[in-house]
């Protein structure tokens, strides 16, 4: 089931844990490096809860401000900013021994080697409602050509699309990943009556298990919820997404890797599928979180995507509610206060 907490019964959680760690482990000091101003808020009201003092910065860490963690063995990073080796190294060496990522994914940390450098690094679990709602939104935006009416509106045009849009009960939706974001994106479907079909090396879920290639090629709305790892870059491969259904359509609110971004553009514009619904792409970084308005965007794939007609493209937001935002900061906070607590133990 999705993801359900009630802001009382949350409330709740956190006065409990925060009870049980301020008895078990003395006040502790950590350093919050990438920390926009929500997250500063929320970090400020809930870590004295939990014994802990934030030192905060909004600057992703470097090896300029690795001093800024001086005194610390836990530092909590953001997702938004690579975090280079060289820099892992600087945090390793400065005593840090524990990284706690405020996201699901890791792919911004090489895990392998901060832990051959003495770092452990964990990441946090969040309401995957956030990311769950924002992909039926952006499935039904897509079958239903929300960019070319917007836009059309936009200039006062409001005759209706030259194609009918398409209803999802009258279609078969492929999930590539069924973690909790998954299987909650699955609730949610169950809702408008379409056929479900699902992929993952590890089935947990309540649900019609197929082969990748077997749910590439009988989908109609492919949706990819899988962690990007070695295995899993462009999963959905030039060759894949050949054989994928005519007219298909692709959504991803995973990351940009696990798909070819160059074929998928190319069968895009040839019409071997219909459209396409992104809040991620390969080569975001730099570029989203940030006002581009004036500036000269380097990616030609992001910008051949914009230009077609069904694309929808938004800059890795799904994650980006209030619920989830507090739900990421409480658990950086509570993950590096049972660090501690099992260091205390150890000592």
């Amino acid at each position: 089931m999705a993801y359900s907490e009630s802001p009382r019964t949350a409330a709740r959680r956190t006065r409990s844990q925060a009870s049980w760690f301020s008895s078990v482990v003395p006040e502790i000091g950590i350093t919050v490096y990438g920390c926009g101003p929500d997250e500063a808020a929320l970090f400020r009201e809930l870590a004295p809860r939990f014994g802990v003092m934030p030192a905060i910065t909004a600057a992703a860490v470097s090896e300029a401000n690795i001093d800024l963690a001086s005194g610390s063995r836990c530092v909590s990073v953001g997702h938004k900013a690579r975090i280079t080796n060289p820099t892992v190294l600087a945090l390793a060496e400065a005593g840090i021994t524990y990284i706690s990522t405020r996201s699901i994914g890791y792919n911004h940390i090489e895990v392998k080697y901060a832990e051959s450098v003495g770092i452990s690094v964990e990441n946090v679990a969040y309401s995957p409602d956030s990311v769950a709602d924002y992909t039926l939104m952006l499935m039904l935006m897509a079958v239903r050509n929300a960019k070319a009416m917007i836009r059309r509106a936009d200039v006062h045009d409001y005759r209706l699309n030259e194609m009918r849009a398409r209803e999802l009960r009258d279609l078969t939706v492929g999930v590539i990943g069924t973690g909790r974001i998954g299987a909650a994106v699955m609730d949610r479907l169950r809702g408008f009556g379409c056929r479900i079909l699902a992929h993952d090396n590890r089935p947990k879920a309540n649900a019609d298990y197929v082969p990748l290639d077997e749910l590439l090629q009988r989908s109609d709305i492919v949706t990819l919820h899988a962690p990007l790892t070695a295995d899993t870059h462009h999963l959905v491969s030039r060759e894949r997404i050949e054989r994928m259904k005519q007219g298909a359509f692709v959504i991803n609110t995973g990351r940009g890797a696990l798909l070819d971004t160059e074929a998928l553009a190319q069968a895009l514009e040839s019409g071997g599928l219909a459209g396409a619904a992104l809040d991620v792409i390969e080569g975001e970084e730099g570029i989203f979180y940030s006002d581009c308005s004036d500036k000269r965007i380097e990616s030609r794939q992001l910008l051949r995507l914009q230009e077609l007609p069904n694309v929808i493209i938004s800059p890795h937001t799904a994650y980006y509610t209030d619920h989830a935002l507090r739900d990421a900061v409480e658990n950086s906070i509570v993950n590096c206060r049972k660090y501690e607590s099992r260091k205390q133990q150890w000592i």
